[in-house]
């Protein structure tokens, strides 16, 4: 049984961080969180606008600047099952299995933003710094999930994980008209991350995988938009963030019997269409987004399976949808509401689950609640409570690059699998001020 569980667990963590840091962040800020993420076509907020449709800026005559911070919290269970095998490696009808829960704590998620507008003039400007994916997971040493048994038991032992992308974007709106808006936003990104172990690095064969110092990676990329208010109550949006092209991550590894090694890893962040719906009349501002996710054509994403060397290929993820819906209700003097919602698809087929274990920010059903106070016209104080849950496990089975001959095309081992399950929580807060221009002065 440990030979098994040696071989059938090699690439298990290639794909499992690297899983988190390409899901979709729902929204930026208290504001759009609040609503669900929605605001393609109802920009409410300076962040939600700068983040998904640069146009729908033209919507702010002032200088506003923004800043929020997150407390995000997660609870991924990572489970497994090995058959036993007697020693002519046969299945004996047992099995082992077992559950590690993360025990990682608290991870912060900033935002800030600034928006320089006129009512003067057509152009209006944005800068912005996001945190648009990050995660971290750590599943302790475990004795009784295979995965995680010690390593002299043929397991990972202890599996840590720190990722984090920060985008840091400009903004142009230009209003070609008092109802149409178009816009566009380069972008710089920042990545960084850590494994623990690292099997986007070639297995040793006594060694196992090596761990990691801290690897980088810069990105570049765009976003393009287009604003159109009716202004009868309807508003329509539509925006394009391109592939962001990131340059290799390399790793300085270290394995267990001490010897050293380097080696890169590319992945890319997928490229965004977003289409938005928006209404407001009287005391109502409701926002409706669609987006599509193409994970199918971006590297680190595309390809999948084992490599000739025993890591792994790419993450085989599939395209995506996400649905945002947010309502926001100002019958409250001073105290605006909001209530919001988010759907996102699964991109893990059931195949390659392995390789994306514990791919833990997948969350399907996403709800929010917030509101602001806004003591006056330059002011508000925003709060969002965020709940999400995966809705169920993702499952498949235990995989093997030395069974790919008996069990393509990934060698699934018969009678194991592997799976991953979790809830998010948030309490986000945010505070945004308007610079009222003098209007006495010439």
């Amino acid at each position: 049984m440990k030979h098994f569980i040696s071989t059938a667990v090699l690439g298990l963590f290639t794909l499992a961080v690297f899983a988190q840091a390409g899901h979709i962040m729902q929204g930026v800020g208290a504001v759009n969180m609040s609503m669900g993420g929605a605001a393609t076509a109802q920009p409410l907020d300076i962040s939600g606008a700068l983040q998904w449709n640069p146009a729908a800026i033209s919507v702010f005559d002032d200088r506003i600047a923004k800043l929020d911070i997150g407390l995000f919290f997660s609870s991924p269970e990572l489970s497994s099952t090995v058959p036993v095998l007697d020693g002519t490696g046969a299945p004996t009808g047992n099995f082992v299995s077992g559950v590690t829960e993360d025990d990682r704590g608290v991870s912060p998620m900033p935002a800030l933003a600034f928006v320089w507008g006129n009512k003067e003039s057509k152009h209006t400007f944005g800068v912005s710094a996001f945190g648009i994916s990050g995660f971290g997971v750590t599943f302790p040493e475990s004795t009784t999930n295979p995965i995680n048994f010690p390593q002299n038991m043929g397991g990972f032992g202890h599996i840590e994980s720190d990722y984090m992308l920060l985008q840091i974007s400009g903004a142009w709106a230009y209003q070609l008209s008092d109802k149409l808006s178009i816009g566009v936003s380069p972008n710089i990104n920042w990545a960084s991350l850590e494994l623990m172990p690292n099997p986007t690095a070639n297995p040793s064969p006594t060694a196992g995988y090596p761990s990691t110092d801290t690897a980088t990676a810069l990105g570049f990329g765009a976003q393009f938009g287009v604003f159109y208010d009716t202004q009868t109550g309807f508003k329509f949006g539509l925006s394009y963030k391109t592939t962001q092209a990131f340059g290799d991550f390399e790793f300085d590894n270290t394995y267990l019997d001490g010897t050293s090694a380097e080696n890169k890893f590319n992945m890319d962040y997928p490229a965004i269409a977003s289409l938005g719906i928006g209404y407001s009349k009287g005391l109502f501002d409701l926002a409706l987004d669609y987006r599509f996710v193409d994970y199918e054509n971006t590297d680190g994403f595309s390809k999948t399976g084992w490599t000739p060397t025993a890591s792994v290929a790419g993450f085989g993820w599939e395209n995506i949808s996400i649905v945002s819906a947010g309502l926001q209700f100002k019958g409250i003097d001073k105290l605006p509401l909001r209530v919001g919602y988010t759907y996102s698809g699964n991109p893990i087929p059931e195949e390659v689950t392995f390789f994306n274990i514990p791919a833990t920010a997948i969350i399907k059903h996403a709800f929010q609640v917030g509101f602001s106070y806004q003591p006056n016209d330059t002011l508000s104080l925003d709060a969002v409570f965020h709940y999400g849950t995966s809705d169920g496990a993702t499952e498949g089975p235990l995989l093997n690059p030395a069974l790919q001959p008996l069990f393509p095309p990934h060698g699934a081992f018969p009678g194991s699998s592997v799976s991953y399950d979790m809830t998010t929580s948030m309490i986000q807060f945010g505070v945004s001020y308007t610079f009222k221009r003098n209007t006495n002065t010439p």
